[in-house]
């Protein structure tokens, strides 16, 4: 990735935020939104979201890192519980549950685990999947496969953007959207 100083506004809430454009490809950038550390950003978030939240969800589900200060604030305006999937599995987790999707960041495949304990939060109950950018969309497939797996119903899908093609996300809701740049 390489990064020429160019930048994209982007609004939340009142909140308006410079995102640095990045090249992943020849002459292709995309705006990197990265909320960790943002609380701002991360509250104003969790508002907007929290009011378009489906009533019937039961459970939070959000892949770690970046969303991860999301699903906690989300948490605690709804009273759901939120469980984190890993990108790594640690010895300490047992009993999971595995999906393979193949990562746009790195362009090789990646693990998603829901670990055990974790496992009587989404089992058989309502969820929602939360992320912080939704792009080629690899990382929703995995939370989607673990949620079938965990025989979960996924009643929504919630994103604070999406990128590239806004009509591949048409059932997300999202707080906007990003486009990819092409010089």
């Amino acid at each position: 990735m390489s990064y020429d100083g160019r930048v994209y506004s982007v609004e939340i809430g009142g909140l308006t935020r410079d995102l640095p454009l990045f090249e992943v490809a020849p002459e292709v950038k995309i705006a990197i939104f990265n909320m960790l550390g943002d609380t701002a950003v991360v509250e104003a978030a969790a508002d907007l979201l929290a009011a378009r939240l489906p009533a019937e969800a039961e459970v939070l589900v959000t892949p770690e890192v970046k969303a991860v200060p999301l699903g906690h604030a989300l948490s605690a305006r709804s009273g759901l519980p939120y469980v984190v999937v890993r990108k790594i599995r640690k010895p300490y987790m047992v009993n999971c549950l595995e999906a393979e999707v193949v990562s746009i960041t790195t362009g090789q495949p990646q693990t998603l685990y829901l670990d055990g304990k974790d496992r009587h939060l989404v089992e058989g109950k309502r969820a929602v999947l939360l992320d912080d950018v939704i792009s080629t969309g690899s990382t929703l497939r995995g939370l989607r496969l673990l949620m079938q797996r965990a025989q979960a119903q996924i009643v929504g899908e919630m994103a604070v953007f999406t990128e590239g093609n806004d009509a591949d996300w048409s059932q997300v809701v999202s707080l906007g959207h990003l486009p990819i740049f092409t010089d």
